[in-house]
């Protein structure tokens, strides 16, 4: 006789069960991502997990390669299929090559840190990071971290150049994700999304963390979307202080990376010649 053929509810419910699964290592692997979340408890609490599951799952990446754990320490960090999955991701979009002088530049002009920031859907990943010679670093980013958008000045540059559209519909997301941030409301991340637009520059001090802040401009990109955000972060008496300064800054890095990123490829000259309009939005011009 043939084998008898699995239920379909029997056959919904493993893939429920095999869905749920991937969801929960996605979400392990998404904590590793911030260098500070290490042990076996942080990464279960990250993830939304009890300890047992997250144990299991770390057992499963390890074995195939997207997790390690230190044997001394037994501590757990991102393996070296993750890094082979990002260096194949960032072949499509990397914007670190292009950015990272702007980054020098900044650091050492003002002395301050320097941010790189690209979006991620409802959140803001830190990419590059460059610090400056000042001996109180006001950044608490590393290469790595996630945050809502609009926590923090290139965060909320980010949020700030979407759509009002977007900004809509991703606000309940970022609602949801705000209890680590109680200084932080959805009424006002409205209020300085508005006021961002206004200066045509983000600027979020004593709100995350209390006398530090942050300058930020967005990144556009040939669709006229955020594509990534450059910020300095610093005492809020050395953004407050200095703001227009770093705004002009910021604005004229931002406007060189969007040329470069955003140079249509050449084509041959047209019979009449036209004047080609600037890819640079009038708003971020210093």
């Amino acid at each position: 006789m043939p084998p008898a053929q699995p239920r379909s509810g029997a056959r919904r419910g493993a893939a429920a069960q095999t869905t749920s699964s991937v969801q929960k290592a996605c979400r392990i692997l998404r904590a590793l991502t911030d260098a500070r979340t290490t042990r076996l408890t942080d990464i279960a609490a990250a993830a939304g997990l009890d300890k047992a599951t997250a144990l299991r799952l770390l057992e499963t990446l390890a074995r195939d390669g997207f997790v390690t754990r230190d044997a001394e320490t037994k501590q757990y960090s991102i393996g070296t299929e993750l890094f082979v999955l990002g260096a194949a991701a960032l072949a499509r979009f990397d914007p670190r090559p292009a950015v990272r002088p702007s980054l020098l530049r900044l650091a050492n002009t003002f002395e301050d840190t320097a941010i790189l920031s690209i979006p991620a859907g409802a959140e803001s990943i830190c990419v590059d990071v460059e610090e400056g010679r000042y001996p109180i670093r006001a950044n608490y980013l590393q290469v790595g971290s996630r945050r809502p958008l609009g926590v923090g000045a290139g965060s909320l540059a980010l949020l700030a150049w979407m759509s009002d559209a977007e900004v809509e519909a991703v606000m309940p997301a970022i609602a949801a994700r705000l209890d680590r941030y109680p200084r932080i409301t959805p009424a006002l991340l409205a209020r300085h999304v508005t006021e961002a637009r206004r200066r045509g520059y983000a600027v979020l001090v004593d709100v995350v963390v209390e006398r530090m802040g942050g300058i930020a401009v967005p990144i556009m990109g040939r669709d006229g979307r955020p594509v990534a955000a450059l910020s300095v972060a610093a005492l809020t008496d050395r953004v407050t202080e200095r703001e227009r300064l770093l705004a002009v800054a910021l604005k004229r890095e931002a406007a060189a990376c969007e040329a470069q990123w955003n140079r249509a490829p050449a084509k041959p000259a047209p019979a009449v010649p036209k004047r080609r309009a600037s890819t640079v939005r009038p708003d971020l011009r210093p």
